[in-house]
């Protein structure tokens, strides 16, 4: 019998390379939300050496190449300076091509699918990303999001990626849900998923003075989900999560 794979997933909402280091900073530095400025490679340099020690990485609030980022798909960018072979990204904002953001998937086994999927919601702009690494419903399925600030979006969103996981027994959600564990819209989905709430809580934002655990890495009881834990993404606002998982053999592509 083979023995299951030991995966680490790492989340992180990369603030598209930007530098915030107090409340201050979204005033005196917005600036450098429009602008290709701000020491952005240099962080996303830092986030790459981080993306190293993982095998799969969920990322929000990638540039997929606009103004901002010297029209650099950061996605990209961390897959080559990480040294994954496979990548994926899903903008789902463009102001312009002066500001976009993506969800992005690195990794370093090679998915048997990648979907991206609109999330619904009152302001457009929202996605996710649903990797599968298995055959059948049984297989690995790692899905990437960035939810909505506002509750009645993020229900109808978390039952949107309800119906996408409901029937699989191996299933990750990981991103920036903008709202704690507990949350009523959450117990929805423990409820219709074998997603399960986190062990731990871990607060992740903001990333000066961590107060707030909005950041997660939802992962079913098959999976035996340990080792969570924050880490710094460079100077982007929000902690990332790291994760370890044990994959079944058969959740794997062969």
């Amino acid at each position: 019998m083979t023995a299951p794979r030991r995966l680490r997933l790492l989340s992180a909402n990369i603030q598209a390379g930007s530098s915030t280091r107090r409340y201050s900073d979204y005033v005196m530095r917005s600036w450098s939300h429009a602008l290709p400025m701000g020491r952005k490679r240099s962080s996303l340099d830092a986030i790459a050496q981080l993306t190293r020690q993982h095998d799969i990485v969920g990322l929000q609030e990638a540039d997929p190449g606009s103004l901002r980022s010297g029209f650099t798909n950061q996605t990209h960018y961390l897959a080559e300076q990480g040294g994954f072979d496979f990548w994926s990204h899903q903008p789902n904002r463009n102001v312009a091509r002066v500001a976009g953001s993506a969800n992005g998937l690195l990794s370093r086994l090679e998915p048997v699918e990648i979907t991206d999927h609109t999330l619904p919601g009152r302001i457009p702009g929202r996605g996710v990303l649903v990797a599968r690494y298995g055959e059948g419903d049984d297989g690995l399925v790692v899905a990437v999001a960035h939810l909505s600030l506002g509750a009645t979006s993020r229900r109808t969103q978390l039952d949107f990626i309800t119906e996408l996981l409901a029937d699989h027994p191996h299933a990750v959600l990981m991103g920036d849900f903008n709202c704690v564990a507990e949350r009523p819209e959450m117990e929805r989905l423990y409820a219709r998923t074998h997603l399960r709430p986190p062990r731990e809580t871990v607060p992740t934002f903001p990333s000066w003075r961590p107060q707030k655990a909005i950041d997660h890495i939802l992962a079913s009881d098959a999976l035996q989900p340990a080792q969570l834990r924050a880490l710094p993404a460079a100077n982007s606002d929000h902690l990332a999560l790291a994760l370890e998982i044990e994959v079944p053999a058969a959740a794997l592509r062969g």
